[in-house]
């Protein structure tokens, strides 16, 4: 495992939004680490193959299918050496739609997410 490797955790999201516009599930999914956990309210989803996390966004881009631009205003809230804490809020067309924190990793072939926590919308602001 490479431990030298610095997270900019803004290029990491603007990736993360660049393959979301191209409606690219698999570039999605190589950003996730395995195992990754998503904790939505009331629901925990252990992901235990990248093949998961690909059908799930493949499944969902009808969703944000007018969308034309994503923007990711990122804040680190907190960071190791191996693991960073980074809060996302997600505008879509200029309209703040999702907020979420993001745990990444440094795993073998970079940072990933290992877990994904929705906000709640009332929280966005």
């Amino acid at each position: 495992m490479n431990t030298h490797e610095k997270l900019d955790p803004q290029q990491f999201f603007d990736a993360y939004a660049a393959a979301m516009l191209a409606r690219d599930s698999k570039a999605i999914a190589d950003l996730y680490a395995v195992p990754a956990l998503v904790e939505f309210p009331g629901q925990a989803v252990a992901v235990s193959d990248s093949s998961q996390t690909e059908q799930f966004f493949a499944a969902s881009f009808a969703q944000y299918e007018d969308v034309e631009n994503v923007t990711p205003a990122v804040r680190t809230v907190a960071e190791t050496g191996h693991s960073s804490w980074v809060e996302v809020s997600w505008s879509y067309d200029g309209t703040l739609a999702e907020q979420y924190i993001y745990q990444l990793v440094q795993t073998s072939d970079g940072w990933r997410i290992a877990v994904l926590t929705p906000l709640i919308e009332e929280e966005l602001q």
